[in-house]
Formats: C-alpha cells, sequence, structure tokens
C-alpha cells in the first residue's frame, strides 16, 4: 500500500493538505495516476484524509494538484 500527500488548489482559490492511501498500487506513481484518472472523471471522488478527519474530495472543486516530495505539513 503506497501513500502520497497531496496539496488540492481548489476552485476557490483556497489549499487544502490531505494524505490518500491507495490500497491497490504498490508505488507512488501508480497512486498519482489513479488519483489524477478518478478527479479527471465528472463523478470523481476520493476518500482522503486531513489530520484525523476524513474528507471526501470532489473533482468538480479541484483546480489543481500538487504531490508533495516527503509530506506536506498537516
Amino acid at each position: 500500500m503506497a501513500n502520497v500527500v497531496l496539496r488540492v488548489r481548489l476552485v476557490g482559490g483556497e489549499h487544502l493538505d490531505v494524505t490518500f492511501e491507495g490500497p491497490d498500487h504498490v508505488n507512488e506513481a501508480g497512486v498519482i495516476d489513479h488519483v489524477i484518472a478518478t478527479l479527471g472523471q465528472n463523478g470523481g471522488i476520493l476518500r482522503t484524509k486531513h489530520g484525523d478527519r476524513l474528507v471526501a474530495l470532489f473533482g468538480r472543486g479541484v483546480a489543481a494538484i500538487e504531490v508533495a516530495p516527503r509530506g506536506a505539513v498537516i
């Protein structure tokens, strides 16, 4: 299981740092491809975490995603 930390820039201009675990992916590159493919769909939703909170990330509200090399500050 690989996980990545994403800095998500929302359509409104705010940003949010979340973690996403890809249970079906062994490496980080596979997880990143899954995130991009999911959020690129009309009804794309990712289950992410912000600290101890579960955050449902809807693709239609995301303007950009940055992948942190070693993790963003959450």
